[in-house]
């Protein structure tokens, strides 16, 4: 009975994860404030992210090889013991990987540093580097990303490369406009899964400004 239970769960989240609702699914806390034409400044905490490095390759290639990566970690290719739930869609794929799983949170983040592509899934607010598991796949490292504040424009649809490149520019008129200064490169942020419906997605182009 449990596992028809749980099946019918997984069954549930994933037909929401369609129209782009999102069960129980974490995100790193913020402060934000209104910024202009629809864009946010937000604050974030201090935050830990398994991430890896991929070198540069087309953006959606390397956000797919990336994310690959990443979920095999979270999946269970780590030196782990504990079982810990996963949260939709990614549940749908869990239970055949020895180790540890850990929760999927949002957002996806994504963005290119010295001529690589560094994509980050963050990691849920409950672990610290002392208590996750080590990677089995030495290209994934866990890092501690520190307090930052965010320019952040929210959109939907598609998430190709020029979509992001056409965002990421409107954000930077935006940040003109207010007379912000950009502190960094800009980050694209996916919280859905592919099969989402593009005008129920939530993507985001995140600039650190100061």
């Amino acid at each position: 009975m449990a596992d028809v239970q749980t099946v019918a769960k997984q069954l549930v989240e994933t037909i929401g994860s369609v129209a782009g609702i999102r069960f129980g699914l974490e995100e790193p806390r913020f402060d934000a404030v209104e910024l202009a034409r629809g864009a946010q400044v937000r604050q974030y905490g201090e935050r830990i992210a398994a991430q890896t490095r991929v070198p540069a390759l087309a953006e959606e290639q390397a956000r797919s090889t990336g994310f690959r990566r990443l979920a095999k970690y979270i999946f269970g290719a780590n030196h782990g013991s504990r079982s810990i739930s996963m949260t939709a869609p990614v549940a749908v794929q869990t239970g055949r990987a020895n180790g540890t799983s850990i929760a999927m949170t949002a957002p996806v983040a994504q963005h290119r540093d010295a001529g690589e592509w560094v994509i980050r899934f963050f990691m849920p607010s409950q672990w610290t580097l002392e208590t996750l598991p080590e990677p089995d796949d030495d290209r994934v490292e866990l890092v501690v990303v520190a307090p930052e504040k965010y320019a952040v424009l929210r959109f939907s649809g598609g998430y190709g490369t020029r979509r992001v490149a056409e965002q990421t520019e409107k954000l930077r008129n935006i940040l003109r406009e207010t007379g912000f200064e950009p502190a960094g490169e800009a980050t694209a942020w996916f919280y859905d899964p592919p099969w989402t419906l593009p005008c129920r997605r939530r993507n985001e182009i995140a600039i650190p400004v100061t």
